[in-house]
């Protein structure tokens, strides 16, 4: 297989799939470009509400035939699904790339994690079972069991273009829903090609439907009377806008939004180690990841203020030098470490989040601006990576999420001074720290305000059998995707029962 070669080969011209049939949209078209190259591989349409109806309607007829179709039956739709996904892996792997521009290395991992919660989906005969007392009376039992409650809308989000819708339609219909995916207009085609696998994988017309389209769609979804409930990944401020609106409209909801992850290097960490997993932690998926590293803070606890700035000055050099050889290219290419921003309006994002950085007095030690590619790429939306040192949690930089290759680097005298930066944050979605020092950790574990924890580890990724936490203003709602979507897709109905 060369190494760039390229499984979209002509414009693809995108179709809404509604009630197991392609349907054009009447909505007008918008062009998906591959950030890399920046060329169009695709029109996606922004589809009319009438359209989200006609999903909504499929889905709703659907519903009573795939609910009554036994568990172990409607998982066997589950395995052919992950077989299919298997034989296509590569293909798959390839068109993310080439619709997000993360590396192929990247892309990879991603398709594997969305195959996983297939895998784990297909596990719902136990997974969605009940439970049962008798005698809770003389003569009278008592059970309870779930049931489905219907269609649900899914909401994806432009930088998982694969997975995170995965997150949670393979429970859904598992479980007895059927389901309407809304992908990112930005990258639909990895969503387009899962409806392919989903209809060769013979699932019934209606249960897995996909409609293209923006605030539209989305609006329509929210308003609609018969979709039970929204799953969404996105920014803060859209997440907060549909968990109101589902709050209104008594739909459930999960909203896994914003983030602005700290990760704590302690005087004990060891280096070697630490600094390529800050390296993927920053800089992987070009930083266009909820779970990425934002703020690096380096911690004295125990030093002298000279062996502190030490330190320090250690931690930073070893972590610019090693930033600083990132090889940065078109993601087909394997030896290309990272890839370009999702579009030349994110880089051009990224930019002016530099010059904010600047103006507030923050010392930029490794610019990304001075672009240097492998390959001979249009520079539209490359950005190398960035490093500011003498951050402060206060400055804009320090405490907003930028959502790209820029790492702050923050002092903290001690350990407390370094999760009292953490608790004032607005955000909580991740957070890790690097020690050897199991009372370090512990107290991290034990007291750190956040919902996914790592210890030694950069990217803090739940698999597919526990749920993916966040708190603060990163999530909204109860109950998180993955395993977690057992209990947000069914209810509980509880049986008391006897006979004369």
């Amino acid at each position: 297989m060369a190494i760039l070669e390229e499984p979209i080969k002509e414009v693809l011209m995108l179709r809404n799939y509604i009630g197991g049939e392609w349907v054009e949209s009447k909505g007008e078209l918008i062009d998906v470009v591959n950030p890399a190259t920046q060329k169009v591989i695709a029109k996606v349409p922004r589809s009319t509400r009438d359209e989200l109806d006609a999903a909504v309607e499929a889905a709703k007829k659907a519903f009573p035939m795939w609910r009554d179709t036994p568990p172990h039956v409607r998982a066997r739709y589950l395995f052919r699904m992950k077989e299919i996904m298997e034989e296509r892996f590569e293909e798959l792997a390839r068109i993310q790339t080439m619709e997000h521009g993360k590396t192929i290395d990247e892309s990879r991992g991603e398709t594997r994690r969305g195959i996983e919660n297939v895998e784990v989906a297909a596990g719902i005969p136990s997974l969605m079972q009940g439970y049962l007392l008798q005698d809770i009376a003389v003569g009278m039992d008592e059970f309870c069991y779930r049931e489905p409650l219907g269609v649900f809308g899914i909401i994806g989000p432009f930088n998982f273009p694969f997975m995170v819708p995965l997150w949670f339609a393979p429970y859904a219909v598992a479980l007895g829903n059927c389901v309407i995916i809304k992908p990112s207009s930005e990258d639909p085609i990895s969503q387009v090609k899962v409806a392919e696998i989903a209809e060769e994988a013979g699932f019934p017309p209606g249960v897995w439907n996909v409609v293209h389209g923006g605030r539209e769609v989305v609006s329509a979804m929210l308003d609609h009377p018969d979709i039970v409930g929204i799953a969404f990944v996105g920014s803060t401020p859209t997440g907060k806008f549909i968990y109101k609106r589902c709050g209104e409209t008594g739909k459930r909801c999960i909203a896994q939004c914003s983030a602005k992850n700290f990760l704590l290097v302690m005087p004990d960490a060891v280096l070697d180690k630490t600094i390529p997993a800050l390296l993927t932690s920053f800089f992987g998926n070009t930083g266009q990841r909820c779970l990425s590293g934002a703020n690096l803070v380096i911690v004295g606890e125990g030093l002298s203020e000279h062996e502190f700035n030490a330190f320090y000055e250690k931690v930073v050099n070893a972590f610019v030098n090693a930033a600083s050889q990132i090889r940065v290219g078109y993601g087909l290419d394997e030896s290309v470490q990272m890839g370009p921003l999702r579009d030349k309006e994110k880089k051009q994002r990224m930019l002016t989040y530099i010059e904010k950085g600047i103006e507030e007095g923050a010392k930029l030690v490794l610019d990304g601006r001075k672009i240097k590619l492998v390959g001979d790429w249009p520079h539209d939306a490359f950005l190398n990576p960035t490093i500011f040192t003498d951050v402060t949690p206060d400055m804009f930089i320090g405490r907003e999420e930028l959502f790209g290759p820029i790492a702050s680097v923050m002092r903290a005298r001690n350990f407390d001074e370094a999760l009292e930066m953490i608790d004032k944050n607005k955000y909580g979605n991740a957070a890790s720290i690097f020690t050897q020092n199991g009372k370090w950790a512990r107290e991290f574990i034990h007291r750190v305000n956040i919902g996914n924890v790592g210890i030694n580890v950069g990217i803090c990724a739940p698999m597919a059998f526990f749920p993916f936490a966040g708190r603060k203003e990163s999530f909204y709602g109860t109950l998180h995707g993955q395993r977690e979507c057992i209990d947000f897709f069914t209810d509980r109905k509880v049986v008391i029962q006897r006979w004369f």
